[in-house]
């Protein structure tokens, strides 16, 4: 049998004789010296064997045995009996020797935990009494140094995970012995023998430790606090050669006990893989490696499973407070703002209404003093034009009584003379009642009106004037002018304004044709309006300040006619402009837009 293993091993040597060297991961659970102290003689006793190809060790903690077999960077792998049952359910390695210990019990085992206290510490004599209890532990992974003393508490109704919990120091295991020593921890969980091989190397004290709840077993030389495993187990990846794993499997069997590599491992060689149900059994009550699944997620579970995604969500979720903090700050800022702003412009528009109130109550001011003021220039015109109609009522009057003195006097010829006497009574009535109306102060009042009514009624205030001043006044009103929307007498005083300065103009001038002509008509919506004179006219250079306020060519005037008519017409949405009369003299004109109704 020997000799045809031989030639096995040959002929795999042949075929790999130019194959990389076989990659060997290895737990480092005390740190890679140690590993490497502990197992190279291992691995070079693997290289010698297989000649032509060699063995490399790389040692590595539990993320990194891992990643290492989920990215099939090695070929074995030497870890703790947990981590192979794990990484066997998720990853397909296989087991294909188990370590022989010195130190193991009569069914095989020879991995468990040891539980260390101080020595002086009265407080803690039962597992029950860790309870509460801040405990160390290298890695939640970590078999000996965690798993197997969990399922222990566990029995004794202790969760490690509540009250103090758990600090995990992270490899190498020394740390949590150190813990313990410097009162970091309460108590301490680590795989059996550590406590021993420590104390050998002069490390620590052994006196100063205590293993809590220790247990007898027969044939472990170490005290321990739980029940023991299987040990380590020799595994091949899925996808390792089947040849090479025969092998490798060949070799770690003919190990001698009395190897170099066999005593550097403190070990008695290797034996074939033994049942590891019994680790199945605990991790299927603990509910982690292949049955972690089975076991109903606590909060903790939870948090260590998605705790990058639930960092991803605590991230979304600071920043969406922030987000709607800043933007609640913007708004309450922009709304404040806004308050601000309206307060200003309700201030500005009250300001604004008063500054129009205002500018309206003067312009009523100012036309009513223009109104009085033409008045006053006509004062004497229309006196004449009183005496008038008074002297005929006072001639009739007394004709009718000197012939009811004589006794003459004819019924009808007194019915005819009282006719002539209410005639003209009425004749100065209608004079005073224009006048009055004229001088009247009252708000603007809009309504739809006739230019030709306007310019009638001006005229006849105008009329005796003219008369004195041997001046015709001289109409050519259009028919059928559509009415517009401005008010009545603002509109009356435009039109006997510019009928006075044409009076005034031909006063100056002694023209050969005194005419003054009032003409309208009508056009593209609009009523227009000409006041034309035969006067001197006026110089180019005087035309650019005819409407100014207090700009005047007469020498008792005022200068506030023509502006005060400007401001009338435009704001009734109509235009005043002067041009040259090609007769002589010059045209003021009046644009007004007709009523929107009449339009329609």
């Amino acid at each position: 049998m020997r000799w045809i293993l031989a030639l096995c091993l040959c002929v795999w040597t042949a075929a790999a004789a130019a194959a990389p060297p076989v990659r060997v991961g290895v737990l480092a659970y005390r740190g890679g010296d140690h590993a490497i102290a502990v197992w190279e003689p291992t691995i070079r006793y693997l290289a010698d064997r297989l000649p032509g190809r060699g063995a490399v060790m790389v040692p590595l903690d539990l993320a990194g045995i891992e990643a290492a077999v989920r990215e099939r960077s090695i070929d074995f792998v030497l870890t703790n009996t947990g981590q192979y049952v794990d990484l066997e359910a998720r990853h397909g390695i296989t087991r294909i020797a188990t370590l022989r210990s010195h130190r193991a019990g009569r069914d095989g085992g020879a991995i468990g935990s040891a539980i260390l206290v101080r020595a002086d510490d009265a407080r803690l004599r039962t597992l029950a009494d860790l309870d509460g209890r801040r405990l160390a532990a290298v890695d939640g992974d970590a078999f000996g140094g965690f798993q197997v003393a969990w399922g222990e508490l566990l029995e004794a109704g202790v969760d490690p995970f509540r009250g103090g919990g758990t600090l995990f120091t992270g490899f190498p295991l020394d740390r949590v012995v150190l813990a313990v020593r410097d009162g970091a921890a309460d108590a301490g969980i680590v795989r059996a023998c550590l406590l021993e091989e420590m104390a050998a190397e002069g490390r620590i004290d052994a006196g100063s430790f205590r293993v809590l709840a220790p247990r007898s077993v027969p044939g472990f030389g170490c005290a321990v606090s739980t029940r023991l495993y299987p040990d380590w187990p020799f595994s091949r990846l899925a996808d390792t050669p089947e040849d090479l794993a025969k092998a490798v499997v060949i070799a770690l069997l003919e190990m001698p006990v009395d190897h170099p590599a066999a005593q550097a491992a403190g070990t008695a060689g290797w034996a074939v893989p033994l049942d590891y149900q019994p680790v199945h059994a605990l991790f299927q009550t603990l509910g982690i490696g292949p049955y972690r699944n089975l076991r109903p997620a606590s909060v903790i579970d939870l948090l260590r499973a998605h705790w990058h995604w639930l960092a991803i969500g605590g991230v979304g979720l600071l920043w969406w407070v922030v987000h709607v903090v800043r933007v609640e700050h913007l708004v309450k800022r922009r709304t404040a703002e806004l308050r601000a702003a309206n307060r200003d412009l309700q201030q500005e528009m009250a300001e604004r209404r008063r500054a129009q109130e205002e500018s309206r109550r003067r312009q009523i001011e100012m036309d009513h003093v223009a109104r009085l003021s033409i008045l006053g220039e006509m004062a004497s015109n229309l006196a004449h034009e009183l005496n008038q109609p008074l002297a005929a009522i006072t001639n009739y009057a007394r004709g009718c009584a000197r012939r009811l003195d004589a006794g003459t006097a004819d019924p009808a010829e007194l019915v005819e003379a009282t006719r002539a006497i209410s005639a003209q009574a009425e004749r100065a009535a209608q004079i005073i009642q224009r006048i009055r109306d004229f001088v009247r102060k009252r708000a603007p009042l809009v309504e739809p009106m006739d230019v030709n009514a306007a310019v009638l009624a001006a005229r006849a205030l105008c009329d005796s004037r003219a008369r004195g001043a041997g001046v015709t006044l001289r109409l050519a009103l259009a028919d059928g002018l559509p009415p517009v929307a401005a008010d009545r007498l603002q509109i009356e005083q435009v039109v006997l304004n510019l009928i006075l300065n044409a009076l005034d103009a031909m006063a100056e001038a002694a023209p050969a044709d005194p005419t003054v002509t009032l003409t309208t008509h009508a056009g593209d919506g609009r009523v227009e309006l000409a006041v034309a004179d035969h006067g001197p006219g006026l110089a180019p250079h005087l035309r650019d300040r005819l409407f100014e306020p207090f700009f005047t060519t007469k020498p008792q005037g005022m200068g506030l006619g023509l502006s005060i008519c400007r401001t009338i017409v435009e704001a009734h949405g109509g235009r005043l402009w002067a041009e040259d009369n090609p007769d002589g003299g010059l045209v003021m004109r009046v644009s007004l837009p007709a009523s929107e109704k009449e339009a329609s």
